[in-house]
C-alpha cells in the first residue's frame, strides 16, 4: 500500500490541500471575459497545514483562493490562509470547557458586509480579511456577539439587513441575530429548540426567517475524542420553524419527514402567505452513506457528498392558516450547493444554479446545473468524469431591468486529480453553451466550500 493508499480521501486528489501561499500575475484566458466582470471572485475552503490530518474534511483551515478580473483581463491569483487563533495553535475548547470563539478555522464561506469582507465558519467568530486576503481579525461587532455565527447569512436585498444566527452545544443553542446595512448589530433574540443540532443553514423571506431544526444532534463524547461531534438521531424529529422578523425569538414550528439539508436554495412568502422553501434534501438513506463518507471512511460514490452528491432539490410549502405542509421533490438529479441572484433572495425566484458530481467511481458525472422553476427544466453544463465543478455563483450583467439570468456564473473547476484548476465562466441564459471564457490557474484549487463575487465600487 503506498502513501496515497493510507491518506484519507479528503486529503487526496481534488480534496488534496496545497502547502503554500503564491501570488500569480496575468492569467491565461480563453474565450473572452466580459469587461462588466470588474472585481474579485474569492472562494473559502479548508485546506491544513502540510502534515496535518485534521480528521474530518470540514476541519481544515480555512484558506482563501482570489481571482482579480478587470477590462477582460485575469490580474491575478493569490491564496491565503485565514490566520485564525486555532492557525496559531490555540485550542477551540479551553481548559474550562467553554469554545474559544476566535478559535475557529474560517473555512466555509467569504462575505462582503457593510465594507467589510468576513470569512465564516459557523463554530465562531467571523474573521475580517482584506481584499488581497491578508487577515485583519476576528469580528464580534463591538462586543455585541457572543455566540458563533452562521456561514450562511442571508443579505435582504432591499433593506441590506444581513440576517444570521448562531448554535451552539450549551445552551442557548439557536441565537437569532440582524446586522444593520451599516455593519451594526442591532438585534439578537434566543430560539427555543429541544436541543443542539447541527444547523449550517437557513433561510429568509421578505418578512420571515426560516430555521431548520433536523435530527444532525452534538455529542459530546465525540467531541471528547477530536471526532466529528454531530450524527443522525432517529429520535430527535424534523421541523421547520417561521419567525417573523419583526419579532424576533417568536417561532412557529412545522413538522416535515425526517431529513438532513445542508443547503437552503432560497425562500419567498407566496401571494396566499404560504412560505415556500427550496433546498438541497438528503434522505435518511442518503445520509447513512454520505455523512461517514465525509470523515475516514472508505471511499465511494458519496465521497464528496457535501459539495456533491446525493441530495435532491426539495420544496416544502408551510402554510401559517392551516398549519400544513406540503412536500415536493423538484429534481431527481442529485446535486448540491444551491444558489441565486442575489437580488432575489427572500422572494421569488425562477432559476436555482446547483452543481452535480454523481455516478460510480471511473465514471462519474459532473455537472453546472440550472433550475428552471417555472418550466420545471434541468440544463447542465456539462464537465465530463475527469473535472469537479465548484459552487456556482450568479454574477449580475449591469442594469436595473436586466432579467433574472441576464449574467454570468462563476465556478472553480479542479481536475479530478487535483493537479489543474481554472475559473469557469459560463453565461447563465445559455449555461449549457461553450463558456463565455476560461481562466487558467497556476495551481490545482482543492475542491472547498463557499464564495462571492465582490464587484469594484464595493470593496475596492
Amino acid at each position: 500500500m503506498t502513501t496515497t493508499d493510507r491518506l484519507p480521501e479528503y486529503l487526496q486528489g481534488h480534496f488534496a490541500p496545497v502547502p503554500d501561499e503564491i501570488t500569480v500575475h496575468d492569467l491565461p484566458v480563453t474565450g473572452a471575459l466580459p469587461p462588466e466582470l470588474d472585481g474579485r471572485y474569492l472562494r473559502n475552503g479548508p485546506n491544513p497545514l502540510p502534515g496535518e490530518d485534521p480528521g474530518h474534511w470540514f476541519a481544515g483551515h480555512g484558506m482563501l483562493h482570489g481571482i482579480r478580473l478587470r477590462a477582460g483581463r485575469a490580474e491575478w491569483y493569490r491564496n491565503r490562509w485565514v490566520r485564525t487563533r486555532l492557525l496559531d495553535g490555540r485550542p477551540h475548547l479551553t481548559p474550562g470547557g467553554a469554545p474559544d470563539l476566535a478559535a475557529v478555522p474560517a473555512n466555509t464561506h467569504v462575505v462582503p458586509h457593510a465594507g467589510r469582507i468576513l470569512a465564516l465558519v459557523e463554530a465562531g467568530l467571523p474573521y475580517e480579511v482584506t481584499p488581497e486576503l491578508d487577515t485583519v481579525g476576528a469580528v464580534d461587532f463591538g462586543g455585541r456577539l457572543h455566540t458563533a455565527m452562521t456561514a450562511h447569512p442571508k443579505t435582504d436585498p432591499v433593506t441590506g439587513d444581513l440576517h444570521c444566527f448562531g448554535y451552539g452545544f450549551v445552551p442557548p443553542y439557536l441565537t437569532y441575530h440582524r446586522i444593520s446595512a451599516a455593519g451594526e448589530l442591532v438585534a439578537s433574540a434566543e430560539v427555543a429548540v429541544a436541543g443542539p443540532t447541527m444547523m449550517h443553514d437557513f433561510a429568509i423571506t421578505d418578512r420571515h426567517a426560516v430555521f431548520l431544526d433536523l435530527p444532525m444532534t452534538f455529542r459530546m463524547a465525540d467531541a471528547l475524542v477530536g471526532a466529528m461531534p454531530y450524527r443522525w438521531d432517529d429520535g430527535y424529529g424534523a421541523r421547520l420553524g417561521v419567525m417573523p422578523l419583526d419579532r424576533p425569538g417568536e417561532v412557529r414550528w412545522f413538522g416535515i419527514d425526517p431529513c438532513f439539508v445542508f443547503h437552503v436554495g432560497n425562500a419567498h412568502t407566496d401571494t396566499a402567505g404560504r412560505i415556500v422553501v427550496d433546498g438541497a434534501r438528503y434522505a435518511p438513506a442518503d445520509v447513512a452513506v454520505m455523512w461517514p463518507s465525509l470523515g475516514d471512511g472508505p471511499a465511494g460514490p458519496a465521497a464528496s457528498a457535501a459539495a456533491t452528491g446525493t441530495a435532491t432539490l426539495h420544496r416544502w410549502t408551510l402554510d401559517p392558516a392551516t398549519g400544513s405542509v406540503i412536500e415536493t421533490a423538484l429534481s431527481g438529479t442529485g446535486l448540491e450547493f444551491p444558489t441565486v441572484d442575489d437580488a432575489v433572495v427572500g422572494r421569488p425566484n425562477r432559476y436555482t444554479y446547483a452543481v452535480a458530481d454523481t455516478g460510480p467511481p471511473g465514471s462519474r458525472y459532473s455537472a453546472v446545473l440550472r433550475h428552471d422553476r417555472h418550466r420545471d427544466e434541468l440544463v447542465a453544463h456539462e464537465l465530463g468524469s475527469d473535472v469537479v465543478a465548484g459552487e456556482a455563483v450568479f454574477v449580475p450583467a449591469a442594469g436595473a431591468d436586466r432579467a433574472e439570468d441576464d449574467g454570468w456564473l462563476l465556478s472553480v473547476t479542479t481536475t479530478r486529480d487535483g493537479r489543474a484548476s481554472e475559473l469557469l465562466v459560463l453565461d447563465a441564459r445559455e449555461p449549457a453553451a461553450a463558456p463565455v471564457a476560461r481562466v487558467t490557474l497556476p495551481r490545482g484549487v482543492p475542491s472547498g466550500f463557499h464564495g462571492s463575487w465582490l464587484p469594484d465600487g464595493e470593496q475596492g
